[in-house]
């Protein structure tokens, strides 16, 4: 490649790298004009975080703690959409499903880390303490 295509695509990528924050709130304030509003862009956010916490949990080698690990951010977003529901929703039905999803999720969470600690495996997420850091309490 010479010098004049190298410069070129250094300038592309510069460019990129910095339009991409940019690009990112266009797109979120774009979900809200279009109907999606706040409680959208909260449900969003909700899944773009448990994804890149389950993304960070690297495999151990045991299916059953595997699991657990990437279930508790899971069910921490099922509590967090949830309590986006109670903030947002108006349907009765629907705020009721949500709370029992709180509940059921928070306890669910509970047990998990109670189990990873009886069985010697710790958290690998820092979103997710053992029980004897308070987690699983209402925030």
């Amino acid at each position: 490649m010479n010098r004049g295509a190298w410069r070129f695509a250094v300038l592309l990528i510069s460019i990129f790298a910095a339009a991409t924050p940019a690009l990112q709130e266009s797109a979120r304030s774009r979900d809200d004009k279009a109907g999606g509003g706040p409680a959208w862009s909260e449900l969003m956010a909700g899944m773009e975080k448990m994804d890149a916490a389950m993304g960070s949990v690297a495999p151990s080698g045991d299916s059953d703690a595997d699991f657990v690990r990437l279930m508790l951010p899971h069910h921490q977003a099922a509590i967090d959409m949830a309590r986006t529901q109670l903030m947002y929703g108006k349907d009765p039905q629907m705020r009721r499903l949500a709370q029992e999803i709180i509940t059921d999720q928070q306890s669910e969470i509970e047990l998990m880390q109670l189990w990873l600690k009886q069985h010697g495996t710790k958290s690998r997420n820092a979103n997710h303490p053992t029980p004897a850091d308070g987690a699983g309490k209402e925030h």
